[in-house]
C-alpha cells in the first residue's frame, strides 16, 4: 500500500432496473434512488470516485445498464467504476466506450481467469478492478460468486494474489459478513490482503460512522473506502468526513 497517496472516499450505487438499490449481507434489497441524482449528489459532496454495480445484470438488462451508464459519465466528472455482468473482455470494451473509467469484475474472474490477462492487455491494468466478495467460513476466508451464494475452493488472500499477477490494476475486497450491518470495516482481513499486494486496495462493507473511515484508514489496511448506506441514507455526510479524516492527519484530497 502506498501511504503518501490521498485515501479515496468512494460511494456505491447498486443498480437494479435503473435505481439504486441496497441490502444487507446481499439480501433484503430495498430501492434507495435515482441514480443519476445520487451521482450528482455525491460529485457535489466531494466523493473522489463511484461504484456502480448492476446488482440484476441479466443479459436482457445489459443495455439498459450501459445506456445508464453513458448518461451518467454525460453528467459527472469524477471516474467511476462499473461492474455487473462482465462475462468477457468485450463487455469491459463496451462498458469503458460507454463512459467508464474502470471495469470490476467478480464471477467472470473466478469462472474464467484470462478476463483479467486479456482486458489488462487490451485496455491496460489501471482500467482493470478485481472485486472479491469474501466470507469467514471454515477457519479462513473464502471467496464467493454469483452475489455471495456460492462459496469457491479459493481463499481471499491467494485469489487477490492472483488477481494482481493477472493484470488487475486494483482490488476491491467486499466482506459478506459486514455488508450493511454498520459495524466496521475487517480491517485484519484487508491488512493481511495489503501486505500480500502491491497494487491499491479498497475496503467495502461495514461503515457505519467516521469513526469506522478514520479506523480503516489509521491501520493502513486499505487504499480507499467504499461504502453505500451511509451515504444513501445521510448517516455519514462525505465533506464532514474528510474533514475528519484530515484532522487526525489522514491525507485525503479537499472536497470541491
Amino acid at each position: 500500500m502506498k501511504n503518501n497517496l490521498a485515501k479515496r472516499i468512494i460511494p456505491c450505487l447498486d443498480i437494479e432496473n435503473r435505481r439504486v438499490a441496497k441490502g444487507t449481507r446481499f439480501v433484503d434489497v430495498k430501492e434507495v434512488g435515482d441514480p443519476v441524482a445520487l451521482a450528482k449528489y455525491y460529485e457535489a459532496q466531494g466523493a473522489d470516485e463511484l461504484v456502480l454495480y448492476d446488482i440484476g445484470a441479466s443479459v436482457e438488462m445489459r443495455s439498459n445498464f450501459l445506456e445508464l451508464v453513458s448518461e451518467i459519465a454525460a453528467t459527472i466528472n469524477i471516474p467511476f467504476t462499473v461492474g455487473g455482468g462482465i462475462r468477457s473482455a468485450n463487455d469491459v470494451y463496451l462498458a469503458l466506450m460507454s463512459g467508464a473509467d474502470k471495469v470490476s469484475i467478480n464471477t467472470a474472474a473466478i469462472m474464467s481467469p484470462e478476463i483479467l490477462s486479456e482486458s489488462a492487455r487490451r485496455f491496460g491494468n489501471q482500467c482493470i478492478v478485481a472485486s472479491i466478495d469474501t466470507k469467514y467460513t471454515d477457519g479462513d476466508y473464502f471467496v464467493y460468486i454469483y452475489g455471495g451464494r456460492s462459496k469457491t475452493p479459493y481463499r481471499a488472500v491467494e485469489w487477490a494474489i492472483k488477481c494482481e499477477a493477472l493484470g488487475a490494476g486494483e482490488l476491491v475486497i467486499n466482506a459478506i459478513d459486514q455488508d450493511g450491518v454498520k459495524l466496521g470495516y475487517d480491517s485484519a482481513l484487508l491488512k493481511r490482503i495489503t501486505e500480500a499486494v502491491n497494487i491499491p486496495v479498497i475496503a467495502s462493507g461495514g461503515a457505519g460512522s467516521i469513526q469506522d473511515f478514520v479506523d480503516l484508514v489509521k491501520s493502513e489496511a486499505a487504499d480507499a473506502a467504499l461504502a453505500a448506506s451511509v451515504f444513501h441514507f445521510k448517516t455519514v455526510d462525505i465533506d464532514a468526513l474528510k474533514k475528519s479524516l484530515s484532522r487526525e492527519g489522514i491525507l485525503v484530497r479537499e472536497s470541491l
